[in-house]
């Protein structure tokens, strides 16, 4: 009765496991700890080999008649990690021995099943793919039936017991889900010792070979024959070239910046306006222009002796450059700045001066954004000064940038400082 208990006990655990593979064989995928790849975690397989009474741990040894021994089975496996997998093996077969001259002795499995732990001890891989080889190592616990039979002499039949199977094998990956399983398993009896009697050293060996079939999607890779270091290779080469791309398209976003920043503070018809503050492009040579860059249709020649510069002229230009403010981070200027700015005009258009602007940021960005702004901000200026009536040949327009500071950049103030326009008469 505790024998039918224990064997009803072990089927149904090992059909547990068949089952819960087809319940969920239809989402056979993890992710990698590199990669967000599906892998696939499922497989089962078939083997053949042949048992014998001998194993490799020595001691007592009988003549074997290995190659008329034959053992067949298959396995289902869950692999749970890369490097541990639970694997279900159902196996049969019979070992036949020599025990005195012309008399043999026979012992048949008629059917085992054991639930066994793989440990990969290493995955030698050069893509995650496909493994080129992987040692293992199991053991775990089994139930097995067996005849024996002495010559013509039947020593019992179908007696029960259990016993541990051990093992070490290689797997050879030949495609991304099939693996080729070469083994040497050694199984130690430890119940019933009238089973134990019938086989020497209470165990047997089992040298097998067979053929693994991953399931689920044919595109995914094994889990089992995941090579972390190779992922992390593959992952650091894609992440070179993304950065490689993504350093080319900023160097040629930077370059069309610069040819639209050359081509926007560059004067085609040369008329003393800048192209980006040109809205009359093309005007003719000689033609006098606003501060937009379009023609002035009457225009007043005036002639006036040019007088020298007093503190009165310098005072005008003094206070346009302290009233002088611009919308943060643009060249527009502030309705506030344009009393004074008008002043020097009328200085400018009295006295027939020339202006020299001389734009600065502080070191705050980007040194080409400083560049392009200070240029800009000069221009702007000038362009008002000549919708006030100056003479757009007799203003020159230059951006620093953050290159001739009068303060330290370190303080707040001294930056504040280090943000102008400088207006130099001659």
């Amino acid at each position: 009765m505790n024998t039918r208990i224990t064997k009803s006990a072990m089927l149904v655990a090992l059909l547990g496991l068949s089952s819960q593979l087809f319940a969920q064989e239809s989402t056979p995928t993890t992710s990698g700890r590199f990669g967000k790849q599906p892998l696939r975690t499922w497989s089962v397989g078939a083997q053949g080999g042949i048992f014998s009474q001998n194993t490799f741990l020595g001691a007592g040894s009988v003549t074997a008649r290995e190659f008329k021994s034959i053992g067949y089975g298959a396995f289902v496996k869950k692999q749970i990690l890369p490097a541990l997998g639970l694997q279900a093996d159902f196996l049969r077969g019979e070992m036949k021995t020599i025990v005195a001259p012309n008399l043999e002795q026979k012992n048949s499995i008629n059917w085992a099943g054991s639930l066994t732990a793989v440990l990969n001890i290493a995955n030698f891989s050069l893509n995650t793919e496909n493994a080129v080889l992987i040692p293992y190592i199991k053991a775990g616990a089994g139930y097995m039936a067996s005849d024996s039979q002495v010559g013509t002499t039947q020593v019992f039949t179908d007696r029960e017991g259990w016993y541990i199977p051990t093992g070490v094998g290689f797997k050879f990956g030949v495609s991304k889900g099939i693996n080729i399983d070469l083994g040497y398993d050694i199984n130690f009896i430890k119940s019933s010792p009238t089973v134990k009697s019938a086989y020497l050293e209470n165990r047997y060996s089992y040298s097998h070979v067979g053929l693994e079939f991953a399931l689920g999607n044919k595109e995914n890779s094994q889990l089992q024959n995941y090579s972390a270091v190779a992922d992390l290779r593959k992952q650091s080469a894609e992440e070179s070239a993304e950065l490689r791309r993504a350093l080319s398209t900023a160097e040629q976003n930077a370059q069309r910046d610069r040819d639209q920043y050359a081509k926007d503070m560059a004067d085609y018809d040369n008329d003393g306006v800048a192209n980006k503050f040109d809205k009359c492009p093309g005007t003719g040579s000689g033609t006098v222009v606003d501060g937009s860059g379009c023609p002035i249709k009457v225009q007043r020649e005036i002639i006036r002796e040019t007088k020298v510069i007093t503190e009165e002229d310098r005072k005008v230009v003094k206070d346009a450059i302290s009233n002088l403010e611009f919308d943060l981070g643009k060249s527009t200027i502030r309705s506030k700045s344009y009393a004074s700015l008008n002043r020097v005009a009328g200085l400018l258009v009295d006295k027939n001066f020339s202006l020299k602007l001389a734009g600065h940021t502080d070191n705050t960005g980007g040194r080409e954004l400083n560049l392009r702004l200070s240029k800009e901000r000069a221009e702007s200026v000038k362009a008002y000064l000549v919708s006030q009536g100056a003479n757009a040949s007799r203003i020159e327009a230059t951006g620093y940038g953050p290159d001739q500071p009068i303060s330290s950049n370190k303080t707040a103030t001294g930056r504040q400082e280090n943000r102008r326009v400088e207006f130099t008469l001659y």
